[in-house]
Formats: structure tokens, sequence, C-alpha cells
């Protein structure tokens, strides 16, 4: 744990107590205990639990490396009193022998770099030890502040987060890395904690009474007006997932403006969307006219067809929800977009329009979305593991829900019908980014309790309504 300032062994001493407690709900009945402990504060947290294991009658013991002997003040403090307590330090060549749960306290919050060789041994060691692992304040090697790892990063089963939560903890590789999450404030001053959780993460309870329900003398028109404009030629399942998405988020009128060989199935499968064949820009400017919000991209294609359309939305001075082929021909032709227009790319559509390589993306998601809404001046949604939604003058949002179900064709066709359908109800753009990313992560993860694999963007649809009806009465 970093940034300890004041009595800095008083907080140390409540990390390794909280840290105990946290083991011993997790783990009822827990035994043999393994705590592997590096030089700094995170160690002096590990020193501290393992303390409280061993007094408790517990087989705990610490292991670590000589280079990870203690450094800092804090940490030298917390060995002398494990070491006076009788506790044991043995090599890593100990091994996990007869351990029921291994405690990662390598390395906090303060580590940007990748570990070096012997640290490295270390992680790899406790990864394949096959036990459960407990990391303290962040699985080490994991990048706090950006969730990615530069290089050997631990597994956790379990990570409690001390002082406050760690923004790089919910996107990117760190979902892969730090099991279930919980927290400790350790009664710390809040100056001295992160950002508090509700400020920047969006978990499934938030939306309880988000989105308010119709009024009882509502109308139509009351709920706006959304265009989904796409699907070329075979695409046109593409724009039809949007049309319903955006249905059954509630948007009042929908229309879809798409290629005319697809008029006939889409009005099979969805008599309720207004579904238009489009030639061309002209036949395109009644349907705008008419629309509250325009979502286009979903299979528009990047041929002269998908060109023409994407241009003239661009020109109607209609808020826009751009995705997919849209946002190809953006970053073809990169512009300044009105604030209220809302991207939302996955990391691959991401890299094209900052003109950098998917890693660079992924390698922290916080500031790949910062740089979007700084290049193109809107709200932009960077979707993938942990949603970043993110715009101008506001304080980034990470969605706490989702699963790898959802990594299927049309999953973002959807996401981009709820957003334009909470648009043309009439709230602002960033509200509408970061509700609509929550409720389709929301509805996947009930969709997904039958199972993730074989998951199908329409089995989201009932629960887009489902989620979408739970607020109170306009």
């Amino acid at each position: 744990m970093a940034g300890r300032t004041g009595d800095g062994f008083e907080l140390m001493a409540r990390a390794g107590q909280a840290a105990w407690r946290e083991l011993l709900a997790r783990w009822q009945g827990v035994q043999r205990i393994v705590v592997v402990c590096g030089p700094g504060n995170n160690g002096g947290d590990g020193y501290e639990l393992c303390r409280h294991a061993h007094e408790s009658g517990r087989d705990a013991r610490v292991l670590r490396i000589d280079a990870h002997a203690p450094r800092s003040e804090l940490a030298r403090r917390a060995f002398e009193a494990y070491r006076e307590a009788g506790g044991r330090v043995a090599g890593l060549a100990r091994g996990f022998g007869g351990a029921q749960v291994v405690v990662d306290a390598l390395f906090g919050i303060g580590l940007s770099r990748a570990p070096d060789e012997a640290s490295a041994a270390v992680i790899e060691a406790i990864n394949a030890s096959g036990l459960p692992v407990f990391s303290l304040d962040v699985p080490s090697g994991l990048d706090a502040d950006r969730g990615s790892a530069p290089g050997a990063v631990v597994r956790a089963s379990h990570t409690l987060q001390l002082l406050g939560p760690h923004p790089g903890l919910h996107t990117g590789q760190a979902l892969a890395c730090t099991g279930t999450l919980a927290l400790a404030t350790l009664g710390a001053d809040a100056a001295l904690a992160q950002v508090p959780v509700a400020a920047w993460r969006l978990a499934a309870g938030d939306l309880r009474g988000w989105i308010p329900r119709r009024s009882r003398i509502a109308h139509k028109g009351d709920s706006g007006h959304v265009l989904c404009v796409g699907g070329d030629l075979g695409q046109g399942g593409a724009v039809l997932l949007a049309a319903e998405a955006a249905l059954r988020c509630g948007a009042g009128l929908v229309s879809v403006a798409t290629r005319s060989t697809h008029v006939p199935a889409l009005l099979a499968r969805r008599p309720e969307a207004m579904t238009r064949g489009v030639d061309g820009a002209a036949a395109l400017a009644p349907l705008l006219a008419r629309a509250d919000v325009v979502a286009v991209g979903p299979g528009l294609g990047q041929g002269p067809w998908g060109r023409a359309l994407y241009a003239q939305a661009l020109a109607s001075e209609r808020p826009l929800v751009l995705d997919a082929d849209a946002l190809n021909l953006l970053a073809g032709d990169p512009r300044e977009l009105p604030a209220d227009a809302i991207l939302t790319p996955h990391p691959g559509e991401a890299a094209r329009l900052l003109a950098v390589d998917t890693a660079q993306v992924q390698g922290d998601r916080y500031a790949a979305a910062a740089r979007l809404v700084e290049r193109f001046g809107c709200v932009v949604v960077l979707k993938g593991a942990g949603t970043v939604v993110a715009a101008p003058g506001q304080a980034p949002r990470v969605v706490a829900a989702g699963n790898p179900g959802m990594a299927v064709g049309g999953m973002g066709d959807l996401l981009t019908g709820c957003i334009a359908a909470l648009r043309a109800r009439g709230m602002p753009a960033f509200e509408s980014a970061c509700l609509g990313a929550l409720l389709h992560a929301v509805a996947g993860d009930h969709a997904a309790r039958d199972g993730e694999a074989g998951l199908l963007p329409t089995d989201l649809l009932p629960w887009l309504r489902t989620l979408a009806n739970d607020g109170p009465r306009a």
C-alpha cells in the first residue's frame, strides 16, 4: 500500500488486520497459509497479516527471496514485529507444500514497470501453485491505474483493495487477474483514499431508478424517434439489431434506412420498425428530417453507398451515435464532431481512430478514451472488458458488468440502439452513453445465466425491456 502519511505504521497495522479478517471471511476454516512478501509496504501488510495468522494458532509462514528483504522503514517495522511474535521466514525453495491459501503481498499500487527476473519467477511460482491466491491491494505485476500488466502478473482468486478503489482493476487485462474484489478503507481520512467507487464505477445496482417510466398520459412522440442507418448488401442483420434494441429500450418511434433488398426481411422480423429502402443520400434526407437521433454505422459498409449515407448523416445536425463502419470512415477522414455526438468503438476501431495499434489502446484504456475525447471533442464509449465512458469535462466511468459470452458479432449493434433510444428519450449525451453501456452489460449478464457459450445478441432483448422498466413513474 502506497501513499501513507501521518502514522504510517498504524495504517499498515490496520491493513494487515483488515486483510486477515477478509481472508478468514473468504476461506472459513483455513489453517495453513503462506504469505509471499515483497520489499515495500505491500510486503509490510503481508507481514502484519501473517503475524495475526501465527498468533491465532494457524500454520502460517512468510516466503520471500533475498532480493525482497524489507527496504522501507514501515516494512522493516512490520517484519521485526512478525519475528518477535515467533514468525517464520523461508526462501522460495521451501515452496507452498501443505498450504491452503497463498497471500500475494509482493508489490502494491506503485509498480508501473515489468517485474525483474527474480520477481517474475516468484509470480510464476504463485500462479503455478494451483492454490487460491489472495492479493493485497492489487495483484502483483498489475498497473492499478491502467489495468494492464507490462510483464508477469499474479492471477488472484480474490483481491482486497486498501484505502480506496483502483480504477485499473475494473477494465482490460485486470479483469482476468483480480478475481473477486473487496475494499477496506481502513478508517482513513478521505484525503488518503482515491476517488470513491460511486464517482467512476457503474455496477448493476446503479440501474435501479435511473430510467424513469413513462407518464400515464404519454404518447409515442414523447419518447423520441430514432433513425438507424446501415445494412449494406449482406449486412441487414446489423442495422436490424440496432433498431430492435432501440425499440426494447423505449424509443417511441424507430425508423431504419437500409438497402431496398433488405426491407421485406426486416419488416417480417420486426414490423414495428419503419423500414425504408434508401438508394442514396437524397432518399435519406426526409428520414433525417423526422428523426430526433441518428444511429449510423451498423452494417453500413465503406463503399460508395455507405459513404454517401454517412456524409449525409453527419451533415444533418441531428444528435449522432456512430458505430462500426461509421467509425472506420471517421478514422479515414478525422474531424471534430459536435460535443453531443457519441462514438462507440471497440479496441480495434479505437486504434484506427487514434492511428496506433490495439495493444496501445488496451495498455491504458482510460488514456485511450481520453485521447479520443480530445481528438473528436465528443462522448466516447470504449467497448470491451470493463467498458470506459468518457466525455469533455467529465470524470470517466467504467462499467463493472458484462461477461465473455458477449464477445460475439452483433452485440455492439445492440449497444448502439440502446444508447440511441435513451438519447431520443431526452437524456443528455454522456448520461445516455453511461446508462446505455450499463444497461447493455447487465442485460448480457442476465442472459448469460444459462451459460456464456452460445449467447446471442437477441438473447438480450427481453432483458433490455425488463431492465429499462425498473424506474419510478415519470
